[in-house]
Parts: C-alpha cells; structure tokens; sequence
C-alpha cells in the first residue's frame, strides 16, 4: 500500500492519520506504516462487531485464548511465524503498548488491517482483521527517543474480539494452526528437502557481494534456526505451531540483494502461506519458491563474478 492509498483510507476513517511512527528497521526502504494514526472512539471491523474504549476486560479466564495488545499493519506488511522484525517505536501509545506487552510474557499480536469496502457514500470505512501474528518480544533496546524493539512472529492467531481501542488496540485472540489429517510422520521427508534447500541458499547469500559485509547468518537461515528449536514461552501451547508448520514458514524471508519487485512478490508469498491450512501444502510452496531463490541467487553471483573480472 502506498502513502497515497493510506491516507485516502484515513479520510474515510474520519480521522487524520500522521506518517507512521512505527519504523520497520529492517526493511529496505523503511516504509512507513499508515495505520499508525489514533484509532475513532468506534469504528466498524467486518466480522468483529465494534470496537469501544469503554470495554477493558484485562484477563480471559480460556485457556485457549489470550486478551493482548494488538500492533495493526497494512497488507503489504505481513509478519509470518519464524520472521523476525525490529520496531523502532517512539510514538507514546505505541511505547504504553511495549509496556503491557512486557507484563503480558512479551507479547503482542502483529496484524493487518484489510480493506473490505470504500465508498464515497459511505459514513464509515469496512477494515477485516487479518494475519494475525503473534509476537514474541526477544529484546528492548531504550533509545533516547523511544525504544528499539527485537521482535518474533510465533504463530497464527485470529483476533474473535476487540476489547479496547485508546491509547492502544487490545483484543481476545485465539490459535490458528494447520490441519493434521494423517499425523506428522509423512511431512519429514519434505521438511527435511525444504531444510537443505534454505542451508544451500544461505550458502550461496553469504558469498554475494552486497552493500554492507554479508553476515553468515541472513534472515532465512535465522528464521530456521529458530523454527528448528522449540519455543519457550509462557502461555498455552496451542499457540505455538508444530515443528514442521514453523519450518513450512521459514522460506519466507527476503533474500539478500532483493530488490524492490522482489520483495513485493515475496509479500503476495507470505499472504497466500498465511492462507494455508496445509502444512505439506506450504512446504511445497516453500520448497519451489527457495529453488527460485537458488537460481535467483546464483544467476546474481555469476554477473558479480563478471564484474570482478
């Protein structure tokens, strides 16, 4: 979405949203993020009824639900399970927010807000909340403005309600994970395919010659490795994705040297991996686009190597 588009979304919201105070440190281009203007006292999201200031219930006695800060994006700002993200918030809701999320085990919920319908005979814009992650917060750096925050996307969530909107978003979330139809033996094979791929792709990223000093470790290879491990996290464990759903998520990440088409094709990607209820289905889909990443990759190394000549 471009600044054009947010702020054509902000008038039919009936209220003025600044340039974002959310900064993505880890995107190339830092964009911006349009939603990060004070929400209405009200304002109508399809499917989860209204969202009102007034209804601040702090705890869900379910188990299987969790009532957390809610950090809206736009689409083109998906989070998937394994990504890591680094937030530069300075804006005060959005520092109040870090700080109900650190007494709520370090975490938030990461989601976008998905138009439905705009219209200029409309009193009120129609937003669906979509793609909710949830976040796990790995580190705090304070800054002198504001605060550099370290973040993790754990799993799918779906938000069933909105509990409050000012200063910050809180809402009632519940655990989405893949389907399991024939237990999980007969995905090993294809994790394991999909593992090799990322490790022979993040061989050949780390020898491109790229602006900066390449890292051994790029954002694929960081996103496995955390996939690869199981999570420690205080809350309940339907909320964390099995093993081979959080590798099916790791090939997701952008690859070094991407440019700015690539990096919006990867976020159509991630959209339709956020889709699927199939874990051997998004392995498939993982698998196929790090083999394009591998020839992309390679193709890059080769005219580099020209170059040097």
């Amino acid at each position: 979405m471009n600044c054009r588009s947010s702020f054509f979304f902000a008038n039919n919201l009936h209220h003025t949203l600044t340039t974002s105070k959310i900064h993505n440190s880890e995107s190339c281009n830092r964009n911006r993020y349009p939603f990060s203007g004070a929400f209405p006292r009200k304002v109508n999201f399809a499917g989860h009824g209204e969202v009102s200031s007034k209804h601040r219930r702090r705890f869900c006695p379910s188990a299987s639900s969790l009532e957390l800060p809610l950090l809206p994006f736009n689409m083109n700002e998906v989070l998937v399970p394994s990504e890591k993200k680094t937030l530069h918030l300075y804006e005060a809701r959005y520092l109040a927010l870090l700080e109900e999320s650190l007494l709520r085990k370090k975490l938030f919920v990461h989601f976008v807000l998905d138009p439905i319908s705009i219209s200029n005979s409309a009193t009120e814009a129609s937003f669906a909340a979509r793609h909710g992650c949830l976040v796990f917060i790995e580190n705090v750096e304070r800054l002198d403005v504001g605060a550099s925050v370290s973040t993790r996307g754990i799993g799918r969530v779906k938000i069933v309600k909105f509990l409050q909107a000012e200063p910050y978003l809180i809402g009632e979330i519940r655990p989405m994970q893949d389907r399991v139809v024939d237990g999980t033996d007969n995905l090993s094979p294809k994790v394991m395919q999909v593992k090799e791929a990322l490790y022979s792709l993040n061989s050949l990223e780390i020898k491109l010659k790229t602006p900066k000093e390449a890292e051994l470790q790029t954002y694929i290879l960081n996103s496995l490795s955390w996939a690869e491990n199981e999570p420690s996290l205080e809350c309940d464990e339907a909320f964390v994705p099995s093993s081979a759903e959080r590798v099916s998520f790791a090939a997701f990440q952008p690859v070094t040297g991407s440019t700015q088409s690539e990096l919006l094709k990867l976020q159509g990607e991630k959209v339709k991996a956020m889709e699927l209820k199939d874990t051997l289905q998004r392995l498939e889909s993982s698998l196929e686009l790090v083999k394009d990443n591998i020839s992309m990759v390679a193709a890059k190394l080769a005219i580099q190597s020209l170059e040097m000549r």
